[in-house]
């Protein structure tokens, strides 16, 4: 056996050390050989030091052309948030041809992560033909085909992984939140066969939330049971204080008080005019979704999807040590930050995630109201639409939803108390910034939205500067892809069915509807 074979049969096998030592001994026979250097850098990332592991492999990729250790390598630079280098990578890797199902699938995934659904397709289907069987693959492909629209096609891929894998918790709730469910077409009768065999506690909350959202497309209150299950199960594992949320939004009122710091009265960024961004923030599921597709359906605009640009840019020009992306440390350290070194890190992180160049573009990341100040500062023309939707509905939207696992900014979403005491805090937080930035932002109702269609969408489009157009109102006609749980609803024309859904479990939202009221919170 060859030392590359020796070394990636023990990657095969997870001994990382044994791989490592015939990744050396590969080198020392061979130094201008590539295969060392991307064993070795394999096993390093396998291991943890993914740091450690890219010099590796961009030594590999210096000493000749293959796709496979290109697309590796800008797996692990789009980990490290190179997100430019990393499409770099990924555009090399395909040109270079590949011929293995692993590196194609590794392109695709690499694509996903930059908001490029649609090109991470053909890498995606090239994975499941060469290797039909591996349902990773299909599933991957299932979820770019959904996110692009083509719903039925990614059903199909959906259902061929849960024939062969009956317990999959992932293809159960990716074909839930697919389109809605009804009465004659629903999977209500499987999700609950299979919850009794689920096999781990991940495919179990899966199924858990996938049956809850099936069940409240049905408007059956049993939803309530499940989710609050799932919910509980979830939270016991994340260990979540919302003393922690409370301590940045303090933070964030002190940086930017007119006695905190510089407040927004200091130096601003360079005005950009009609090439500002949009920044269109508010709680998760509060229409967000919605207005980014009604904003990109306009002709000179285009969504860049939920960019980690300003979160990024603000930790990294802070220089905190902290492994978190947000905390109160990292926050009172923002408050020197150069506006205009501020604004030329975020558009350089952007610019990897813009489709077309030369439209205006949308950054529709919801936890960006946390860092409203810093967007004032560094773009002082740049518009900011926040989402504001009642309460009740905001708590439950978010209480039913399954946020990413390890997302920083979502983990008080599986309490209902949780939940309502972060609404609050939000809710004071956005009047603060009317306050000390009045008229910097637009607070947009998702209900006068859905109800005055037209008459708040003239409002959105003046308030960010843009003409009127009628496309803006067939904002479902948009073939955008759109990666968020909204997806199945912004598919279609603008409609009530999401006005007043926490009724149906008015009894155990009971004690939130009361607490609103006695924080003065009203509720309708």
């Amino acid at each position: 056996m060859t030392l590359a074979l020796e070394a990636r049969d023990a990657l095969a096998r997870g001994d990382l050390a044994a791989a490592s030592r015939a990744a050396n001994a590969l080198i020392a026979d061979r130094p201008d050989d590539a295969d060392g250097y991307f064993l070795l850098g394999i096993a390093a990332a396998e291991a943890g030091g993914i740091a450690k592991a890219v010099p590796l492999l961009e030594s590999a990729v210096a000493r000749g052309d293959d796709p496979e250790h290109c697309a590796q390598l800008a797996r692990l630079l789009i980990l490290m948030r190179r997100d430019g280098d990393a499409a770099a990578m990924a555009r090399r890797a395909l040109d270079l041809g590949p011929g293995d199902a692993r590196t194609f699938d590794t392109i695709g995934c690499v694509l996903v992560r930059l908001g490029d659904h649609a090109r991470a397709i053909a890498p995606f289907t090239a994975a499941v033909e060469a290797e039909p069987g591996n349902l990773d693959y299909r599933y991957n492909l299932a979820a770019a085909l959904g996110f692009t629209g083509a719903v039925e096609a990614a059903r199909v891929h959906y259902e061929h992984v849960l024939k062969l894998d009956p317990g999959n918790g992932r293809a159960h709730y990716a074909l839930a939140i697919l389109s809605r469910q009804t009465r004659g077409d629903n999977h209500v009768a499987r999700l609950k066969t299979a919850l009794d065999a689920a096999r781990g506690k991940d495919d179990a909350l899966r199924i858990r939330y996938a049956l809850a959202k099936e069940l409240e497309d049905l408007g059956e209150a049993e939803a309530f049971r499940h989710l609050a299950d799932a919910n509980a199960r979830h939270a016991r594992n994340l260990r979540y204080d919302f003393a922690q949320d409370a301590a940045i939004f303090d933070a964030i009122e002190h940086c930017f008080a007119d006695g905190g710091g510089d407040g927004i009265a200091a130096p601003m960024g360079p005005p950009m005019g009609k090439r500002a961004p949009i920044f269109v923030v508010g709680m998760p599921r509060t229409g967000t979704t919605l207005v980014d597709r009604i904003l990109s359906s306009h002709p000179d605009v285009v969504s860049a999807g939920e960019l980690q640009a300003m979160p990024l840019a603000v930790k990294r020009l802070s220089q905190t040590t902290s492994r978190v992306i947000i905390d109160p440390d990292t926050i009172r350290a923002s408050r020197d930050i150069d506006p205009a070194q501020l604004a030329s890190r975020y558009l350089a992180q952007a610019q990897h995630h813009r489709i077309d160049e030369t439209a205006r573009f949308v950054d529709k990341l919801p936890a960006n109201f946390l860092y409203i100040g810093h967007i004032a500062r560094s773009f002082p023309d740049a518009p900011i639409v926040c989402l504001r939707r009642n309460p009740m509905d905001t708590v439950w939207s978010n209480f039913k939803n399954l946020f990413a696992s390890r997302s920083p900014y979502y983990a008080y979403s599986y309490d209902l108390m949780a939940t309502a005491r972060y609404y609050a805090r939000f809710d004071r937080l956005m009047r603060f910034w009317d306050r000390v930035i009045p008229c910097r932002v637009l607070q947009l109702s998702y209900e006068a939205l859905v109800t005055a269609q037209e008459r708040e969408t003239r409002r959105l489009l003046s308030f960010c500067g843009l003409e009127w157009d009628a496309a803006c109102l067939s904002f479902h006609e948009n073939k955008a892809a759109v990666a968020t749980p909204s997806a199945a609803q912004v598919r279609r024309p603008i409609n009530s069915d999401g006005m007043g859904k926490w009724r149906t479990h008015a009894d155990a939202l009971e004690p939130v509807r009361r607490w609103f009221e006695d924080q003065g919170i009203e509720t309708g």
